[in-house]
């Protein structure tokens, strides 16, 4: 239910798509609600919560500045992450409170056993693109 006529197409640009499994994690009152319900429309369900306990293809990580330790938490987002799943960490943008320095995700993600492959703009948020290598062999595209 978007209220300003049309889609907003925040979905399109997490590249999520009809019959997905979406989680969400690290869901405050801070979140932009345009984006859950752009995903929820496009993948065509609710988002899992953080007690779901099934297999997803997408992670939703919303993260602020202050939220802990980021390699802690990635590693919570991989074990119910399908093999070819991807991983969306959400932070507010330069300038808004709870502001994450890019750094701060390029460093964690390989720590995390994850390699950041591209961003998206949402408003006021940011994503980072983060997925599990291949393998040592088969990943070689740099």
């Amino acid at each position: 239910m978007v209220a300003e006529g049309g889609p907003t197409g925040y979905a399109q640009k997490l590249g999520i798509q009809k019959d997905q499994v979406v989680q969400e994690l690290g869901w405050d009152e801070d979140t932009d609600d345009d984006i859950r319900a752009d995903v929820e429309d496009a993948c065509g369900a609710e988002l899992l919560d953080e007690d779901a306990d099934e297999v997803v293809d997408v992670v939703l990580l919303w993260w602020r500045d202050g939220d802990g330790d980021l390699v802690d938490r990635l590693m919570d987002a991989i074990a119910p992450l399908a093999d070819d799943g991807i991983i969306w960490v959400l932070t507010p943008k330069t300038g808004k409170p709870g502001h994450v320095l890019p750094a701060e995700i390029a460093e964690s993600a390989p720590t995390a056993g994850l390699m950041q492959t591209s961003s998206a703009n949402l408003g006021d948020w940011s994503a980072s693109r983060l997925v599990q290598p291949k393998s040592k062999a088969a990943g070689r595209h740099s």
